[in-house]
C-alpha cells in the first residue's frame, strides 16, 4: 500500500508564488488552494499559479472555491447563509463556482471544491429538490472542463450527504472530508461517519476540532492532535478503503502560531500516511 502525501490549504490571496513557496519550505509535496476573491480568478494568476507548482514541484489537488455574499460559520444564521442551499444567492454562487472551475482548467487542476451548506434531511423539502438540479449544473460543468466536483463535509450528516450524491447521479462527484467539521458542527464521528460516505472520500482535511457546547456556535477548532478526531484510527480506516488522496493540513488561524501547529501537525501525520 502506498504511502499517501501530504499538503496543506494555502491562499490565492496571499499570491500564488508567494503561497505555493510557502508550501515547498514547509517540504510538503501538495497543497489546496483557496480563493474567496472571485476577482482573483483570472487568467493571470492561474499562469501564475501554474507556474509557481511547476517550479517548486506542488501539486495543487484541489481549487476550494468560497462563494460570495454573507456566510455566517452558526447554527443560527448558517443554515440561512452558507453554500448553495439559501435560494437567494444560489444563481451567483453556481457562477462563482463556474468560475472556480475554468480557474482551476487553466491550472490543471482536476477539482473543484466547497461547502454546499445546511442541505436539508428531508428529501421531498422544496429546497433540496432545487439544490439537486443546481448540483447537477455544477457538476454537469465541472465535467465538460475535466474535473470533479467535491464536497466539503461540515453542515450536512453523512446520510443527507449520501442520499444527495445519490440523487444528483453525477459520476465526478466525490466528498473533501474535513474531520473536524463532522465534529465541530456536531454532525458524526469521522471514524464512523465513513462507513456511510467512505467510499467518496477524494481528499482529507487534517484539522482538529471540539464538538458543540451549545446549541448555537460550532465547536471550536484546535491544533491537530489536541481535538477529538482520532487520526491514528481515521487514517488506516480511509487506506483500508482505498484512499488514495491527501490529507490537506489546515489550522484555522494566522502568524506564526499557525506555522508551528502545522509543523507539530506534520510531524504528527507523517508516521500514519
Amino acid at each position: 500500500m502506498s504511502k499517501l502525501k501530504l499538503g496543506v490549504i494555502v491562499s490565492l490571496e496571499g499570491g500564488p508564488e508567494e503561497e505555493i513557496k510557502k508550501v515547498r519550505e514547509l517540504d510538503l509535496p501538495t497543497c489546496q488552494v483557496s480563493c474567496w476573491n472571485q476577482e482573483l480568478l483570472n487568467d493571470q494568476n492561474a499562469e501564475k499559479l501554474k507556474a509557481a507548482s511547476e517550479k517548486y514541484g506542488v501539486e495543487v489537488t484541489t481549487m476550494w472555491t468560497g462563494l460570495p455574499g454573507k456566510a455566517v460559520w452558526n447554527f443560527v444564521e448558517g443554515p440561512a447563509t452558507i453554500g448553495l442551499v439559501p435560494v437567494a444567492t444560489r444563481e451567483i454562487r453556481i457562477k462563482a463556482l463556474k468560475r472556480g472551475s475554468d480557474f482551476a482548467r487553466l491550472v490543471g487542476v482536476g477539482s473543484v471544491t466547497t461547502h454546499v451548506g445546511f442541505i436539508p434531511e428531508w428529501p421531498g423539502d422544496e429546497v433540496y429538490k432545487g439544490l439537486v438540479d443546481s448540483l447537477k449544473r455544477v457538476a454537469s460543468f465541472c465535467r465538460a472542463n475535466g474535473q470533479s466536483f467535491w464536497f466539503e463535509t461540515g453542515q450536512e450528516t453523512p446520510i443527507t450527504l449520501l442520499r444527495t450524491i445519490e440523487d444528483v447521479g453525477a459520476e465526478n462527484l466525490g466528498i473533501n472530508l474535513d474531520p473536524a467539521n463532522l465534529v465541530m458542527y456536531g454532525k458524526a464521528n469521522p471514524v464512523d461517519a465513513l462507513d456511510i460516505i467512505g467510499r467518496y472520500v477524494r481528499g482529507v482535511h487534517a484539522k482538529d476540532g471540539d464538538y458543540p457546547t451549545n446549541g448555537r456556535e460550532l465547536g471550536r477548532e484546535r491544533p491537530l492532535g489536541e481535538g477529538r478526531v482520532n487520526f491514528p484510527v481515521l487514517i488506516p480506516k480511509l487506506k483500508a478503503m482505498g484512499f488514495s488522496g491527501a490529507l490537506t493540513i489546515e489550522r484555522e488561524i494566522s502568524g506564526p502560531q499557525q506555522v508551528e501547529d502545522i509543523k507539530r501537525a506534520k510531524r504528527i501525520l507523517e508516521p500514519l500516511c
